[in-house]
């Protein structure tokens, strides 16, 4: 027997389960990452034959990354929390709270308070501004009293919960706050608050490239350290992957077209004539998948290629040791909450100026979507296990399930048991990995 022929026979008789390891090895793609992409794809399949082909259109799809920025947007400031076995359960009040102030600067405070009138230019900068900084100060003030006052964050952010919520009626006793200034509404996406077509496309290209250097560049620094690096063939399969994802993505968007009637309005208002079946003007991407492209590439790099982001993976990891290897580990954790409040007052912009009002059920029940995102993307509740794209990965898996149960017509109630369900079989899948770790 040649040579050749024993390694042809070898290949053939590793199990598929090896190989699949082999390649994920080869690649070093996060074997969590990639089973919750499979997890993923098999959900969209089943919605989309379930729904008579209504999940998988370009509608639904654009909806549906916009309506998942909010709370992958939060997720990437829970993971930090959780890795640093803390929790913040104040996030949806929170959410409210802030949406609610940002309202008020841009409706009352600044047109009729102050009476410089509406519709300022600075008016959306300074209405983001205080809801930025007001976050900061809240999630720091939280993380001061759960560090240096030893009170657990369970209970802090309980406290915060009910607090925030209770102060959204002590605003305009429950009233709805609209509308919105004309540029903040645009970080709410819509068919003005996105990039069209060539814009889309643009990005795309940019994405790509970004991609494509940062995984050379990589192979390059663990060569010149001697460290492993990836065979080319797993380089090339990563980068084009990544990149028929960009693109298939970049296409989805591009192929949700302009309601009928707003288009009319802007062919009327450019003096251009419609076309028989109607003008079709690309949307691209959203404002609100920007913002969170933008955050999630922060957080990922605070977390991986900061100091701030080893201390806090340290401090979940065994605090006792964190703290006698140097870490400050209190001033540590009031930085993770302050973060944690900077992210949830983005996340309010997003949803206020989406919804062009502040409304009293804002962020209710976003805390508890918060947490599931980032558990059932692979966030330990043990502590120092945690991913930020794996968080993202999760909220849109949650608004999956909610979009693909509204596209059946199931009812509130009945949406929730099914969450309920996926973030038990979530938590659960990760002690029963924990546990075989540890044998």
């Amino acid at each position: 027997m040649t040579e050749a022929t024993s390694v042809r026979q070898r290949t053939s008789d590793t199990p598929p389960s090896r190989s699949i390891r082999t390649f994920l090895a080869s690649t070093e793609i996060d074997t969590r990452l990639a089973g919750m992409i499979g997890a993923l794809a098999v959900i969209w399949i089943g919605f989309h034959v379930m729904s008579g082909g209504l999940f998988l259109t370009p509608r639904n799809l654009w909806n549906l990354s916009v309506q998942s920025s909010s709370i992958a947007i939060m997720a990437t400031g829970m993971v930090l929390i959780i890795v640093s076995r803390n929790i913040d359960l104040s996030v949806g009040s929170l959410l409210g709270f802030l949406g609610y102030t940002m309202a008020m600067v841009q409706a009352i405070w600044i047109p009729t308070t102050l009476g410089l009138g509406f519709e300022q230019p600075y008016t959306w900068i300074v209405a983001l501004g205080v809801g930025i900084v007001l976050g900061a100060a809240i999630g720091g003030l939280q993380g001061f009293i759960v560090a240096y006052g030893g009170v657990p964050s369970f209970i802090v952010t309980l406290g915060g919960f009910l607090i925030w919520r209770g102060l959204i009626f002590r605003y305009a006793q429950g009233q709805t706050i609209a509308p919105m200034d004309a540029t903040y509404s645009l970080i709410g996406g819509g068919p003005l608050g996105s990039l069209g077509d060539t814009g889309s496309w643009i990005v795309g290209a940019v994405a790509i490239v970004v991609l494509a250097w940062t995984v050379i560049s990589s192979n390059r620094r663990r060569r010149a350290y001697g460290f492993p690096v990836r065979p080319t063939w797993a380089m090339a399969t990563v980068i084009a992957a990544g990149s028929a994802a960009v693109l298939g993505f970049v296409w989805v968007a591009n192929n949700y077209f302009w309601p009928p009637a707003l288009a009319t309005r802007y062919a009327l208002e450019r003096g251009i004539t419609e076309p028989a079946g109607g003008l079709q003007i690309p949307t691209g991407i959203a404002y609100p998948v920007l913002i969170l492209i933008g955050v999630t590439l922060v957080m990922t790099y605070l977390a991986t290629r900061r100091r701030f982001g080893r201390y806090v993976y340290s401090i979940g990891g065994n605090p006792e040791a964190a703290e006698l290897g140097g870490i400050n580990v209190r001033r540590t954790i009031v930085r993770v909450y302050a973060l944690m409040g900077i992210l949830v007052a983005i996340s309010a912009a997003v949803q206020t100026a989406r919804l062009d009002a502040a409304v009293t059920n804002l962020g209710v029940q976003n805390e508890l979507d918060v947490i599931a995102a980032a558990v059932i993307g692979g966030t330990s509740f043990a502590g120092g296990i945690g991913t930020v794209t794996g968080a993202v990965l999760g909220a849109v898996v949650m608004q999956s399930l909610r979009s693909g149960m509204v596209l059946l017509r199931f009812d509130s109630p009945t949406q929730d048991i099914v969450v309920g369900i996926v973030l038990v079989a979530a938590v659960g899948l990760d002690a029963l990995l924990r546990r075989r770790s540890t044998r």
